[in-house]
């Protein structure tokens, strides 16, 4: 029988476990923030879901992966709601749909304000930027809620479920702001 070379050894006992630990750290750190958040298992399958989660280093950086997830979401939406408005049958509900969509992309352009202010170590206004970011799609929802009559339309149930998932990814972004200033 020949003998076990050093770079065996290493290869098959040593390589798979330093392959191993950057990832569990970063898991760690994940987990670690995330139970600091009001929605940890949202904020758990959202941040896990980005490629950048396994390579971040700090909170700041999950951080930003939650914004740039709620800048997709909004962005999204307000696609989604544009078409929704030209495809509508009457005009009133398309005018509902095009303010939604127009309530979406400016919620997208606080979280891009929320991402800046972060990158500047401003926590401050990054949060401010995400709570506002949170209440444009509510602006959506009321508008539906008080048209009457004919114009009377139910809120769209896909955009009510882009109106959570983006309210909760504000608010992981949130959790974490506050966990950084």
């Amino acid at each position: 029988m020949a003998p076990i070379s050093f770079f065996t050894v290493f290869f098959f006992f040593l390589l798979p476990f330093l392959s191993f630990s950057l990832p569990l750290e970063t898991s760690n750190l994940l987990i670690q923030t995330c139970n600091a958040t009001t929605c940890y298992d949202f904020c758990v399958a959202s941040l896990s879901s980005s490629p950048r989660a396994s390579t971040a280093a700090d909170a700041t950086a999950l951080t930003g992966i939650a914004i740039d997830l709620g800048i997709a979401n909004a962005t999204n939406t307000s696609s989604f709601a544009s078409s929704l408005s030209k495809a509508a049958r009457s005009p009133s509900l398309a005018s509902l749909l095009a303010a939604c969509a127009d309530k979406y992309a400016r919620a997208a352009e606080a979280l891009g304000s929320s991402r800046d202010a972060l990158a500047q170590g401003n926590y401050d206004y990054a949060s401010v930027h995400a709570s506002s970011a949170a209440e444009y799609p509510d602006v959506c929802r009321v508008l539906f809620q008080r048209s009457k009559g004919q114009a009377a339309a139910a809120y769209p149930a896909e955009l009510a479920r882009r109106e959570d998932a983006l309210k909760r990814l504000c608010a992981v972004a949130l959790d974490i702001i506050s966990l950084l200033s």
